[in-house]
């Protein structure tokens, strides 16, 4: 993962519910005919049928075949134009045309290409003419600063780059200092080759002229299974961050993970919301849909997300647990607003009664809300953090199944998951059926580092032996980093993060994102936080946090509600969370209590699946913890 400066979540808006009844079924009123349809607690719980995929050619080959009419990629460069869909048959000729045009006409075989842009049709093809042909995939953060980009093409060695229209400045500006890089390919662009720069579509047209007389060097590359094909970089500066090894196995071995556990239809729909670039949604948000026929959504941007979601109508949405958490914020303002909270939850309260005796009628009942959604929306997972349970729960209550993922880079990413016939909530699930997943050296609660054992983990890391063996041990066992929890079924909990551990001046561990869930749960007027360990000056020279903090960005429009005021000042915002936050503390032990606060004005700085970077954040403090002392000198 790598750093994504300034997300800033958008304002959705949803409509003012009504919520006046029980929509009436057509012809009767009796629900017995449905009441085994959307049965999810089961007491034995047994896997699909699982796919025993090898290479992502073999998924290609197939789903071009069988799926062939159906539509597999939408998408639209213009908020005001409509979705253009292309069908699996165009993808594939395009997908083919341009593995062609990559081997014979800019003779790239075998060599790193990067793939740099927002979501987009074309990046789809890159990726998936890569996996298939002889190149090796490299993508990276569309949102790298220009000096890092020039470092880690020099690191991958990059022969060529692809990227979209809107970082044709970057490459104009850096093109010059990465003298071995032999082409910059343009996505949606037609020119000729001239010089290193060429266009997307001359090198695809070209490919597919080709393949019509007769070549076959791209269609008859046989792919191994064991073979590096994506270079991925983790999060972290360039020089400092990982290069996570993948190979087709790996890729191949997370489609049949998912398809134990999940059941895709052909008429399902994905809205691909997250960045392409990570392996959360370039494996779990592509390759996976694409191995059933189903198809994906390519969402503009976050502003638009409730926009498109009611223009393709998704029924299945990856996402992580802040745009959740916002999405769940605004249906229930808008529930609020309209005066129906109360309604719904006592419908909620009414369907699980029936629920529990075979009868679902959740999708009826809350037909007004899904429908603000899409109307087709059957499956949300979250995964890349933790989430408050209450959540996960509202929506299933409502009619949605909520399904939690876990996984790293590493993994590519999938490594438990909670299975559709038995969804968890508050945990990630259970290993995949690829899996092995272990705690190391638990405490007396059963909480310890999280290792895990599977065949979709990487090759091991890019030209870094070193640390390679320090993260694998000699069996196979890998450190994931995170700390957690196995419960008698064997489901995960996300406790903490290992390195984001605080060691208080009494020698105890606090993890900040048990303090963080805590405080999201129960203080609303709090948007974003983040719990971290602060020194005073009495801690110099020692290797101990004595205070824990939080940083804060306030809902500002929660507390102009909660104080009836039109407008509230971080002044009467930080008094108002401060007196919560001494609530909070009464529900946690002595040395986990917060015992400073801060009210945050800018955007805390986040990952590409938005979770903040807690290193970068603790580093702001330090730099005016100096400046202030250059001050009183």
């Amino acid at each position: 993962m790598r750093i994504l400066k300034d997300v800033k979540l958008p304002k959705f808006r949803f409509p003012r519910f009504k919520m006046n009844e029980i929509p009436p079924r057509k012809g009767d009123t009796s629900y017995a005919e449905e009441s085994n349809e959307r049965v999810t607690e089961i007491k034995d719980f047994k896997p699909y049928e699982a796919t025993e995929y090898k290479t992502i050619k073999e998924v290609f080959l197939r789903s071009t075949d069988v799926y062939a009419d159906n539509t597999c990629i939408l998408e639209k460069r213009n908020p005001k134009e409509a979705f253009k869909e292309y069908t699996y048959k165009e993808f594939g000729s395009d997908v083919i045309g341009f593995g062609t045009g990559l081997e014979k006409y800019l003779n790239l075989h075998g060599k790193p290409i990067i793939i740099i842009g927002e979501n987009c049709y074309q990046w789809y093809i890159s990726y998936m003419s890569m996996l298939c042909g002889s190149t090796i995939a490299v993508p990276v953060d569309k949102e790298l600063p220009a000096h890092e980009f020039v470092l880690l093409a020099k690191r991958a060695r990059a022969a060529a780059v692809i990227f979209t229209p809107k970082k044709r400045e970057l490459i104009d500006k850096i093109a010059d200092e990465l003298p071995e890089t032999e082409y910059f390919i343009e996505m949606y662009s037609e020119s000729p080759l001239d010089g290193k720069k060429v266009g997307f579509d001359s090198v695809m047209n070209i490919g597919k002229k080709l393949v019509e007389g007769g070549e076959d060097c791209y269609t008859s590359i046989e792919i191994d299974p064991e073979e590096f094909k994506v270079l991925i970089f983790t999060s972290g500066t360039t020089a400092a961050s990982k290069g996570v090894m993948i190979c087709n196995r790996n890729l191949a071995e997370n489609i049949n993970a998912v398809s134990a556990y999940v059941k895709l239809y052909e008429e399902d729909r994905l809205l691909s919301v997250l960045p392409l670039h990570h392996t959360y949604e370039s494996t779990i948000g592509f390759l996976v849909p694409f191995a059933w026929g189903t198809s994906v959504a390519v969402c503009q941007g976050l502003k638009y997300i409730v926009k498109n979601m009611n223009e393709v109508s998704p029924s299945i949405i990856l996402t992580v647990p802040i745009l959740v958490e916002n999405i769940y914020k605004k249906i229930r303002e808008s529930l609020k607003k309209a005066k129906k909270n109360t309604i719904v939850s006592s419908l909620i309260h009414i369907t699980n009664g029936l629920k529990t005796v075979n009868v679902d009628i959740k999708r009826r009942v809350f037909a007004e809300i899904i429908n603000s959604l899409g109307g087709k929306m059957r499956l949300i997972i979250s995964a890349a953090a933790p989430i408050d349970g209450k959540i996960g729960k509202w929506i299933d209550n409502i009619g949605i199944t909520f399904l939690q993922g876990y996984g790293l880079t590493e993994t590519a990413p999938i490594a438990a998951l909670t299975p559709e016939k038995k969804p968890k909530i508050g945990t990630v699930g259970i290993p995949v059926i690829c899996a092995k997943i272990k705690i190391n050296n638990p405490n007396e609660n059963g909480e310890g580092e999280i290792m895990i054992k599977s065949k979709t983990l990487m090759l091991g890391y890019y030209e870094d032996e070193e640390a390679t063996r320090e993260a694998v041990t000699e069996d196979g066992w890998f450190h994931s980093g995170d700390m957690g929890k196995l419960d008698n079924e064997g489901f995960i909990r996300i406790t903490g993060r290992l390195k984001n551990v605080i060691i208080t001046s009494n020698g105890k561990n606090v993890y900040p994102e048990e303090i963080e869930e805590l405080v999201m749960r129960e203080i609303p007027e709090i948007k974003e936080c983040m719990v971290y360990g602060k020194r005073d000056d009495s801690d110099a020279g020692k290797d101990l946090e004595s205070v824990i903090a939080i940083k804060v960005i306030p809902d500002y429009d929660a507390l102009a509600e909660k104080l009836n005021k039109k407008r509230v000042t971080p002044e009467e915002a930080y008094e108002d969370i401060w007196k919560s936050v001494k609530e909070v503390n009464k529900k946690l032990v002595s040395y986990k209590g917060i015992k400073e606060l801060e009210i945050k004005e800018d955007e805390f700085e986040k990952t590409s699946t938005m979770k903040i970077k807690r290193y970068a954040e603790i580093s702001k403090d330090k730099d005016k913890s100096k400046d202030k002392k250059k001050d009183k000198k």
